[in-house]
């Protein structure tokens, strides 16, 4: 994260209390962690605007992140938020309104806080995601708002406090109201994964935000078939090909109930 960015955001403390043992996304049930405080820096911090009282010059217009901009991290990052501001934007046109907010663990480089809430939400808003079976619609607000869950991108360590249970520092998870991504798979995927960065990102964030929506694990049906979005792409395929949509033709996708006893890899690259 940039360190125009930091000095930019105003600080808060907030509470981070997590509810409830559940199921984590590639691994066993595993309790919540303990509630402990974070640091919250607020506002998208982006850029910083000049004076009021000097005149604004022309400013060449922001890139999009390109995804061979270098993303670098600790494994273990200090614990400390940068939450981005919330949207107007509500995904899907029915179904039940769950809201989220957005947070980046501020120990991250190369990830622009406003570029990844802008991803995320186009992710979550794609119509052959979560909102394509009517069930569903989703809004991203920001950190004083009301929320049904947190998307947050965190360090290999930091997901590991989240997750709970064996920590691993290689998978992403889901752990009562926090959904964790781990910026290890987020800058890097997985070896062989046989497809664009983009696309497993699409992938580890409608997975994880399937299980807050209460899916379980699934099972390939068949060799040379789509993965269903909740099968554990990121431990292995088992024949099928990658596919990050539960509605990816319009109509919903999805493998027998199960999971693989794969291992997860060591290490956190």
């Amino acid at each position: 994260m940039p360190k125009t960015a930091r000095r930019a955001a105003g600080v808060a403390l907030l509470a981070l209390a997590v509810a409830g043992a559940v199921a984590a996304c590639e691994g066993q049930p595993v309790a919540a962690p303990a509630a402990g405080p974070v640091v919250m820096a607020i506002g998208d911090a982006t850029s910083v605007p000049p004076p009021a009282e000097q005149p604004v010059q022309a400013q060449p217009q922001p890139q999009t992140q390109a995804q061979n901009v270098l993303i670098t991290f600790p494994l273990t990052g200090s614990g400390q938020w940068m939450f981005t501001p919330g949207s107007d934007q509500v995904a899907g046109t029915q179904g039940r309104l769950m809201r989220y907010r957005i947070a980046l663990e501020t120990d991250i480089d190369g990830v622009g806080p406003a570029e990844f809430a802008k991803v995320i939400r186009t992710i979550l808003g794609d119509p052959r995601g979560w909102t394509g079976g009517g069930e569903w619609r989703l809004q991203q607000v920001g950190p004083d708002d009301s929320a049904d869950f947190t998307i947050y991108l965190a360090t290999p360590a930091s997901r590991d406090k989240l997750c709970g249970g064996t920590p691993d520092g290689y998978t992403s998870c889901r752990n009562g109201s926090n959904v964790v991504l781990n910026v290890a798979r987020w800058a890097n995927a997985v070896p062989n994964y046989g497809a664009p960065l983009a696309l497993y990102r699409q992938y580890m964030v409608t997975h994880e935000t399937g299980h807050r929506l209460g899916h379980g694990h699934e099972l390939c049906p068949g060799a040379g078939k789509p993965a269903p979005v909740m099968e554990q792409q990121t431990l292995g395929l088992h024949g099928c090909v990658p596919n990050p949509w539960p509605y990816p033709n319009g109509r919903e996708y999805s493998g027998p109930s199960g999971e693989y006893n794969d291992p997860i890899p060591e290490g956190t690259s």
